[in-house]
């Protein structure tokens, strides 16, 4: 069972993974984007990591859909719905409760990728996060419908999520500015997508 400290300590690591990958996501998006991404979803976890100790005596949902919230108020463009989604709805699915089982994580994790898909009309294929987020949301749910441990089902949606960055240097972008680029994008992985990826590795797999 996950606790509700582990889930703050989870949130700590998830920020300070994505402060300190500011500058590796930003020459990621340069490529194909404006070069902001990481000042921007670096920022919004900078006011997480502000935010986070205020939140200890809420329960788990409501903990977690603050997170979202925050970041939706402090990281500007398209980043801020998009990442805010995640969280708001991956806490809204966890609800009141003061400790998550896995059954639950695959829960919250499903109730993510289709808020995001809702929210940024996007779909796999289309160079963005939802490259990532829904592959390893789809492999944490197989691993856990198989029985599989916790760490197991982790690892299993980490390493889907690292397959779903790489297949972006395949694909054009349609969806915000990277779509103007067109074929030049080609060979160049999604900043989006990668962050995801940068999640769970940290979380699933610490160093």
């Amino acid at each position: 069972m996950i606790t509700k400290q582990d889930v703050i300590n989870t949130i700590g690591v998830i920020a300070d993974t994505m402060i300190a990958n500011r500058d590796y996501l930003n020459e990621l998006d340069g490529a194909i984007g404006d070069a902001d991404f990481g000042t921007s979803i670096s920022g919004g976890f900078l006011a997480v990591k502000e935010v986070l100790p205020t939140l200890e005596t809420a329960d788990i949902g409501p903990l977690i859909t603050k997170v979202g919230m925050t970041l939706v108020s402090k990281v500007g463009g398209a980043s801020g719905p998009i990442y805010g989604t995640i969280f708001m709805k991956a806490g809204q699915a966890a609800g009141t409760t003061s400790e998550l089982d896995p059954e639950t994580i695959a829960v919250m994790l499903e109730a993510a990728i289709a808020g995001v898909k809702a929210r940024g009309k996007a779909e796999v294929g289309e160079k963005t996060l939802v490259d990532a987020l829904q592959p390893a949301a789809a492999a944490f749910r197989a691993a856990v419908n198989a029985g599989r441990t916790l760490p197991e089902a982790g690892l299993a949606a980490t390493d889907a999520a690292k397959a779903g960055v790489e297949s972006t240097k395949n694909m054009i972008a349609t969806k915000g500015r990277a779509h103007y680029v067109g074929e030049r994008g080609l060979g160049h992985p999604d900043a989006g997508a990668m962050s995801i990826y940068l999640l769970f590795d940290a979380v699933c797999n610490p160093k």
